[in-house]
């Protein structure tokens, strides 16, 4: 009886190890896909010699991620008080073991390319005009005059990237820099009974600051990259990336610092863009063109000049139609045709215009 009972034991123990060992792999391949889903946090570094306190010197300064660190240039890194020329490169180096940045094959970036998340426009017609909506980890800029549906565009866009993804959403939070005063959290709740959400719940979900200078503008990105870290953000919002500079640099005599600044924080949201992949949407203002080459073409033009159009990844004009309609026109797309579309501005946010 006696043996009996050790070889049921044995059985029992055999048989509960190998369970346990299906399960490791199964707990290892979820480790592995957290470990690919997202950037990699810096705190990561503390395991290949980096000191904590060098790391909350970091972390000050706006780097959160391993990819914060290795996409900026080392000058970058030599400015933050405490960190040598010597530890700087020990950080990047350390960053770039992490982060792969070689070359890859046209193959590997068109998958890729193909898993890139799309945000819906709450238009079928603008969907389909941009090939599935607003692309995730790029810049779109939308620009035009007052009245086009710029603000109204980023208030449906802030509800959308809530949504599934199958539903055309992003299944994530939304950052709103308002810059001029415009975000209203009401437009927010009755979008949301369109989709069939919580109005409370989306609006949890919408971290919003108000933007009162260019420096403060830029500041703000640094607070949202600590955010991005704690939970998924889908969306950025900057509504208007250019008003603010605008009136704090005025005349030719600034107009080179001016530039200078804007370049550096549309860097940044590119940065923002690369490192968490979210979609990054501006919105820009535009000048009216008071020369003679204005009768032939168009008679305003995006404020910002070169430096926000080679920093913006899509561009679309918008204008004014007939009633509650739109027209959107993609200007500027390194793959989508020169086309229109047009859209309506709904009490339930931006839709298809009824004919």
């Amino acid at each position: 009886e006696e043996e009996e009972e050790e070889e049921r034991d044995v059985t029992n123990t055999s048989g509960r190890m190998a369970a346990a060992m299906e399960e490791e792999p199964v707990l290892q391949e979820e480790e592995e896909e957290e470990m690919t889903g997202g950037p990699i946090a810096i705190t990561t570094l503390e395991g290949v010699g980096i000191s904590a306190g060098d790391i909350k010197k970091l972390q000050d300064a706006g780097f959160h991620t391993v990819e914060a660190l290795a996409y900026v240039p080392m000058k970058k890194i030599t400015c933050i008080k405490g960190i040598s020329e010597q530890k700087a490169k020990k950080l990047v180096d350390e960053a770039c073991k992490l982060v792969n940045m070689g070359f890859t094959t046209a193959t590997e970036f068109h998958q890729r390319r193909a898993d890139i998340i799309q945000l819906s426009t709450g238009s079928s017609e603008l969907d389909k005009l941009l090939q599935g909506g607003i692309e995730t980890g790029s810049i779109t800029e939308l620009f035009g005059e007052f009245r086009t549906g710029k603000s109204q565009l980023c208030h449906t866009l802030a509800v959308t990237c809530q949504l599934p993804i199958d539903q055309g959403g992003g299944e994530g939070k939304c950052l709103y820099i308002d810059t001029e005063g415009t975000f209203r959290p009401e437009r927010l709740v009755s979008i949301a009974e369109r989709y069939q959400l919580s109005g409370a719940d989306v609006l949890d979900n919408v971290a919003y600051a108000r933007a009162y200078n260019s420096d403060h503008q830029m500041t703000l990105l640094t607070q949202a990259s600590a955010m991005m870290t704690e939970s998924r953000y889908s969306l950025l919002i900057v509504d208007s990336a250019t008003a603010l500079y605008r009136t704090d640099y005025s005349g030719r005599g600034e107009l080179s610092a001016r530039q200078m600044s804007l370049a550096q924080f549309l860097r940044t949201l590119l940065r923002l863009a690369d490192e968490f992949g979210v979609a990054v949407v501006i919105t820009n203002q535009v000048v009216a063109c008071v020369d003679g080459g204005s009768m032939f073409g168009p008679s305003v033009k995006p404020i910002g000049g070169n430096i926000v159009a080679h920093a913006s990844t899509t561009r679309l004009s918008l204008r004014k139609g007939r009633g509650e309609t739109r027209i959107c026109k993609i200007f500027d797309s390194p793959c989508l045709p020169e086309s229109e579309a047009t859209f309506a501005i709904n009490p339930d946010g931006v839709g298809d215009a009824v004919e």
